[in-house]
């Protein structure tokens, strides 16, 4: 299979101008002849639908939660990135263009890239269009703050409430829309298979989550907007809804899956508490433009502080190390969350971690309440300071906060050309569904960024020039062999899950299978725990399909069998997982490679054997998946190893 990832000829800073003006254009009138499927609707969702609707799509809109709002976008907390330049210092699309490639390791695509910031500077100005209330200058200009992996100041933010905000501005433009009547809203529905005949999408397979109906929905066109896979790890800072089975039943209909290896693991969430806790809290990446991460220099201090004998503020500053300033005093404490975070578990690793089971570290406050008083700190974290005493029953305005790396964003996911379509015709992946524009580590606050950007000002153009190809007559009916074919496989599915009668709950297969995830293919992998990994998963599949317990029936509200499902997904997703880190020996962003590293422990790459995209082909159950590789072109920017020093 040859994968064409249909990036334009031309200089870099023009490919996206000519590409539009290139697309296919749909008549106004024809528009409306037009029906499109989007699935989920956090802001690549809800953004999409919103745009499409309004140019005159006729757009059907699905969530498994009850309401859009309730979408894991709005936990996103520090901000959005974009290339305005208002503080005057030195920023611009290439330098945004440029951090995102450096800091994505040089595993991404240069057109997608630049794209992204081009685009960023038009996200701002239309959520503030919508109302989004950015925090703002004494003079009335937006505010911005500084973000890891970036020396300059480009994040836009609403307190630690930007994710927040930003999907209610979404979800106002998309309400209005199904006003009109040109959205029709889906809540509590969960997509279950993608249905192909022709070789292009055709529509999806759902079941109402309340009755527990199976229904068959017909498009035109599919997109996905349905978030990443970090809950494979069972703990993450995702919301514990967030699956992959949307993406994962496309792979299965033929969508390649790219990348699935690259994970982000977050430098600053509250660490693990207990065996059975089931969430981890995200403590935003912004908190490092003001906090300093330190532990004590020595096992000796640091295991006074685990039994409780002496506190943060009883160590001498001279007994300090903040470690990140030490090994990179150009970035400091902002330098990117796959760097932040190894360096984390690198100092926790040597005996010096801070919390009674020594996964932790200090986020310490005092030197900048000291400079700016507490109430600038209060105006710019205040509501994260308070989560976190709610959390923790500790005030980190008087003390250290303490901090651990956590599984948070997936760079990888199904694998999409320039126009955000999959290797299937009609299917679209958009926002973390997708794996085009982060490489191997995303930085902060780009998220956002790109959920948007893929929602508002991509998709709109890239969906037109597809269904101006293939014209409103070419659709089928619901009552086609293919649908009723694809209901009776999800049904066939459901049936044979309750029928297990074992004696595990999917909810302890779950946490099995994270613990595997994080111990062999988290924050650091290498050839033996990944092997060992395969066959446990392989085991832990077999067990699932043998030994699952599920109560209940399939027509009626059943929150096991929608975790059973989705865990069954996650299983053989975190075996692709293994197989990626297997395959790509080098060390690069997210992935750690621990037989691939400097001297000085940092991340060695392989240009010349791994400068490509892993994108995964679907070869049946229990068989191995065929790789493909998409070559990565360097032409703007020089491959180079990464340096925060």
């Amino acid at each position: 299979m040859k994968l064409e990832s249909k990036i334009p000829e031309g200089p870099l800073a023009e490919k996206w101008a000519r590409h539009k003006f290139n697309l296919k254009l749909v008549n106004p009138a024809n528009k409306r002849k037009f029906e499109v499927i989007v699935v989920g609707t956090g802001l690549a969702g809800a953004s999409a639908a919103a745009a499409l609707a309004e140019l005159g799509y006729n757009v059907k809109a699905f969530c498994f939660q009850d309401s859009p709002r309730r979408a894991h976008s709005i936990a996103a907390q520090g901000g959005i990135n974009a290339a305005k330049n208002y503080q005057n210092d030195g920023d611009s699309i290439f330098r945004l263009f440029y951090d995102t490639i450096k800091g994505g390791d040089y595993r991404a695509r240069e057109g997608n890239v630049h794209r992204l910031a081009e685009v960023s500077v038009n996200i701002i100005d239309q959520c503030v269009a919508q109302g989004v209330p950015f925090a703002r200058e004494y003079g009335g200009a937006l505010a911005n703050r500084s973000f890891g992996g970036s020396q300059v100041s480009r994040t836009f933010y609403a307190r630690g409430q930007t994710g927040q905000q930003l999907l209610l501005g979404a979800y106002s433009a998309l309400s209005r829309q199904v006003a009109n009547g040109k959205v029709k809203l889906f809540p509590r529905t969960e997509m279950l298979d993608l249905v192909i005949e022709g070789g292009k999408a055709r529509g999806i397979i759902t079941r109402n989550l309340i009755t527990g109906k199976i229904e068959s929905h017909s498009a035109h066109a599919v997109l996905l907007c349905t978030g990443g896979y970090g809950n494979v790890f069972y703990l993450s800072t995702n919301a514990m809804g967030s699956n992959v089975t949307a993406a994962w039943r496309a792979h299965k209909k033929g969508a390649l899956f790219a990348n699935p290896c690259f994970t982000q693991i977050h430098p600053t969430c509250i660490p693990v508490k207990g065996n059975y806790q089931s969430k981890l809290t995200l403590m935003s990446e912004s908190l490092r433009n003001d906090g300093r991460v330190w532990v004590p220099k020595t096992k000796e201090i640091a295991e006074k502080v685990r039994k409780g004998e002496i506190k943060a503020k009883d160590i001498k500053e001279e007994d300090r190390d903040y470690f990140l300033e030490r090994r990179y005093p150009s970035f400091g404490n902002l330098v990117p969350r796959d760097v932040a975070s190894r360096n984390a578990k690198t100092v926790c690793d040597e005996g010096r971690g801070v919390a009674p089971t020594g996964l932790a570290v200090y986020l310490d406050f005092a030197d900048a309440i000291k400079r700016d008083g507490k109430k600038v700190i209060e105006a710019k974290y205040g509501n994260l300071f308070e989560m976190y005493e709610k959390i923790v029953d500790d005030d980190p305005y008087e003390t250290p906060m303490k901090i651990y790396p956590a599984v948070h964003y997936t760079m990888g996911g199904l694998w999409v050309d320039y126009n955000l379509m999959t290797n299937i015709p009609g299917l679209y992946a958009l926002g973390e569904a997708n794996f085009s524009d982060h490489g191997a580590n995303r930085l902060g606050a780009s998220a956002l960024m790109q959920g948007l950007a893929d929602g508002y000002f991509v998709i709109p153009y890239t969906l037109g020039d597809y269904l101006a190809s293939i014209g409103s007559a070419d659709k089928i009916a619901t009552t086609h062999a293919a649908f009723k074919e694809a209901e009776q496989n999800v049904q066939n599915t459901i049936t044979r899950m309750l029928s297990i009668k074992g004696e595990k709950t999917a909810e302890e297969f779950h946490r099995q299978l994270g613990h595997i995830m994080w111990e062999y293919c988290g924050m650091a992998r290498n050839a033996e725990g990944l092997t060992k990994a395969k066959k446990m998963i392989q085991d832990l599949r077999r067990e699932f399909w043998s030994n699952l317990r599920l109560s209940g029936s399939d027509l009626e509200l059943n929150p096991a069998l929608e975790q059973a499902s989705r865990v069954a997904d996650f299983i053989e997703l975190g075996e692709l997982m293994v197989d990626d880190a297997l395959n790509r020996n080098e060390s690069c962003g997210g992935h750690f490679r621990e037989e691939y590293s400097t001297e000085d422990g940092e991340a060695k790459r392989d240009d010349e054997n791994y400068t490509y995209v892993a994108a995964w082909q679907y070869k049946g159950p229990n068989q191995p998946e065929e790789l493909h590789k998409e070559k990565l072109v360097f032409e703007t920017v020089k491959l180079t190893q990464r340096s925060y020093k």
